[in-house]
């Protein structure tokens, strides 16, 4: 977790909002230090509440199901590594029926488009 803020590139201290699910995975002293740290306040959705955060919390549900569960990591530059890839197809070779069967690059390039 630590590792994952280290890696911002933008200023820590002008992030407000830090979202979670509440899994157990996401319980510990860490990521409350560091969220501490920068004054950034946690969000979660409310128990019993599954529309709080409901997109992202589908999100983590996908990241879940299709990428942790599937592989074990033998140390942390696996881990790293295989995640971008598997952002990268999730971004731009994975259709979502909820984007007109397109992937969210090509969805929001056409959105934008239109906006333009």
């Amino acid at each position: 977790m630590s590792r994952a803020f280290a890696s911002v590139k933008n200023n820590l201290s002008k992030i407000n909002i830090f979202h979670t699910d509440r899994g157990n995975e996401f319980k510990n002293k860490i990521i409350d230090e560091t969220l501490e740290t920068f004054v950034i306040n946690r969000s979660l959705s409310m128990k019993g509440c599954p529309y709080d955060n409901a997109v992202a919390e589908a999100t983590f549900k996908i990241i879940k199901t299709e990428f942790v569960r599937q592989y074990t990591f033998d140390n942390l530059d696996e881990l790293d590594y295989e995640l971008s890839e598997y952002v990268y197809w999730f971004n731009n070779q994975r259709i979502h029926s909820s984007l007109d069967h397109l992937t969210p690059v090509e969805y929001r390039n056409f959105h934008l488009k239109k906006v333009v």
